[in-house]
């Protein structure tokens, strides 16, 4: 982890536990009419249930608290990657602007000054407040979304893994401050855990992302494989393409092993949680490679059975290693 990531993790994130941070929570209680806030966690919920059933399933496992503020978090990120991935507009500097605005009000939510324009930035407001998360990883996550305005190639896996830290080891950071931790190096492997995640994100999501002109596979590996961006924009699947893709898969899988190792930083009552929201993203990958590596034609999901199962081979995991 580099030097200014460090330093803002010491300076910027601390555990939970304290009971005069627990003080200054509850004090942040009043500032928020409960009817309106118990509406906003709700479509918080509701959103967060139908835009990633993984993730919703896995905080089902989180103590009530920490799980709606799990929703306020996906709704922030997911309304923010949206205002692009999703946009009814071409019109750049019209996506700028939104983005600006964007920018202006997370800038304001933290302060409390302005009413939230969107319904469920209330319980975004609510969480972030409880839990003290610093404002640096959501600002950090709106320049990654500003990144797919101005960039639809990565020349260097260098280059893709500070877009995967923008947009996805950001989530685990804010995250991390609701969940609890032990150590400050706990971030170190939540960001670890968010670029294994975005990149099963982008080799999911191949087929869907060339039809929009993007490319995420880092050019200087695609040419390692001898595989052209004229073959992956035209869907060519071939044995150039499956040792493209079985490296890709090799390297998240790394990722996903480096994250595991810092779960028992974690708080006791949110392992289970993240553990399993781990291991079911992670079988994507398994998924990926089940449909013989075809992400053109065939979108790779978890079904609920392999979730649960999932679930209970994680449980199990979780509960061998709290007796040794």
């Amino acid at each position: 982890m580099s030097e200014t990531f460090q330093a803002k993790a010491d300076s910027g994130a601390t555990p939970l536990a304290a009971s005069a941070q627990n003080e200054q929570h509850q004090h942040g209680h009043d500032r928020f009419d409960p009817t309106e806030l118990e509406k906003a966690y709700e479509l918080s919920r509701r959103i967060t249930r139908k835009g990633s059933k993984t993730f919703y399933f896995s905080t089902i496992f989180l103590p009530k608290e920490k799980r709606r503020a799990m929703w306020a978090i996906y709704c922030f990120c997911r309304f923010t990657d949206d205002m692009v991935d999703t946009a009814d507009t071409a019109d750049m500097e019209e996506l700028i602007s939104k983005l600006d605005l964007w920018e202006h009000e997370l800038k304001t939510s933290f302060q409390q000054s302005l009413p939230p324009s969107q319904p469920h930035m209330l319980a975004w407001q609510h969480t972030t407040n409880f839990y003290k998360i610093p404002l640096h990883p959501p600002l950090d996550m709106i320049k990654g979304v500003r990144m797919d305005l101005s960039q639809n190639r990565y020349n260097s896996f260098e280059e893709l893994r500070l877009y995967c830290y923008r947009v996805a080891s950001t989530v685990g950071l804010m995250t991390s401050q609701v969940i609890g931790y032990s150590e400050p190096i706990a971030l170190d492997y939540a960001v670890e855990l968010g670029i294994a995640m975005q990149l099963t994100n982008i080799l999911r999501d191949i087929g869907e992302d060339t039809k929009r002109g993007r490319i995420y596979l880092p050019l200087d590996e695609m040419a390692q494989f001898g595989y052209t961006e004229e073959e992956l924009l035209r869907g060519e699947i071939n044995e150039r393409f499956i040792n493209l893709m079985k490296f890709q898969i090799e390297r998240a899988r790394k990722f996903y092993a480096t994250a595991e190792l810092g779960i028992d930083y974690l708080n006791k009552d949110s392992r289970l949680a993240v553990a399993t929201a781990a291991h079911l993203y992670s079988r994507i990958l398994d998924v990926i490679e089940r449909n013989n590596y075809d992400v053109f034609n065939r979108r790779a999901f978890v079904p609920l059975d392999e979730k649960i199962g999932g679930l209970i081979r994680v449980w199990r995991k979780r509960r061998k290693t709290s007796r040794s």
